[in-house]
């Protein structure tokens, strides 16, 4: 029994000074939220914004639907202001879509953003189809949404590193005004390799309102504001770590010193 109680002792003394020092199997984490868009649409923005319909999508001589707009909304449970305007004089918008459909069913509204600017880091340029990068493992996306009480829903659209997308549902819009919708990642979409870089972001492609066969389509509106991550960007840090940067990697072996010889 003596020795028992030694042994356990030394467990506990052990496990201690583990803690302190940090030497656990516990994964180190850190959280962060990171807005990915506003929708004001200002000097700031990266990203405009297209909308694209399904087959049934009303057309008139007069006005093509979906239509989309950048409207001075917003929840007013996250922005107290009322004159329209941030803290910094800056006019806040929320991203408007007005859908009319032919036939009820589940029809579709795509809303994707495109590159406002030419990015030559990545070979785009303005007017390009864009996918958000989300930085650090993400944990949840979240999206302010307003809705007019019709049965509808909204997904979200993300991709990993391998090229595979995957939709995600963000929530029921059968209410009126704004809520906050968040859909929680499944840890089964890949966002680390057993090899360096370790991390491997995924990216935000599209969002997808859809309606119900139930539901009228002939005139509606939603609009989105805020979209954010919960993400968590912890990295870990080693001798040569900076090599895994991207940016890093491009300057070795893009570089005019690397002529690709094999030498």
């Amino acid at each position: 029994m003596k020795h028992d109680s030694v042994r356990v002792m030394c467990l506990i003394l052990m496990a201690c000074i583990a803690t302190a020092s940090g030497f656990t199997d516990e994964p180190a984490h850190s959280f962060e939220t990171i807005i990915l868009e506003t929708f004001d649409h200002n000097d700031q923005s990266r990203y405009d914004w297209k909308v694209e319909g399904s087959k049934f999508i009303t057309k008139t001589g007069s006005v093509t639907y979906p239509r989309m707009a950048y409207a001075n909304e917003y929840p007013s449970s996250l922005f107290p202001s009322k004159d329209g305007k941030d803290a910094n004089g800056n006019t806040l918008n929320s991203l408007g879509i007005n859908g009319a459909f032919d036939r009820n069913g589940y029809n579709w509204i795509d809303v994707y953003p495109v590159l406002i600017a030419d990015d030559p880091s990545i070979g785009k340029q303005a007017g390009d189809v864009a996918e958000i990068p989300i930085r650090g493992r993400t944990s949840s996306i979240s999206l302010w949404v307003w809705g007019a009480n019709l049965d509808y829903f909204v997904d979200v659209y993300v991709k990993d590193y391998q090229g595979i997308v995957y939709p995600l549902k963000l929530g029921d819009i059968n209410y009126t005004g704004w809520r906050k919708l968040t859909v929680i990642v499944p840890t089964n979409i890949p966002q680390s390799h057993k090899s360096a870089p370790y991390h491997r972001p995924i990216r935000l492609i599209k969002f997808r309102i859809w309606t119900k066969p139930r539901e009228q389509v002939n005139d509606f509106y939603v609009y989105f504001d805020q979209l954010t991550a919960l993400t968590d960007v912890y990295e870990l840090i080693y001798d040569g770590s900076t090599v895994e940067n991207s940016a890093k990697r491009t300057d070795i072996w893009d570089g005019d010193d690397n002529g690709g010889s094999g030498q």
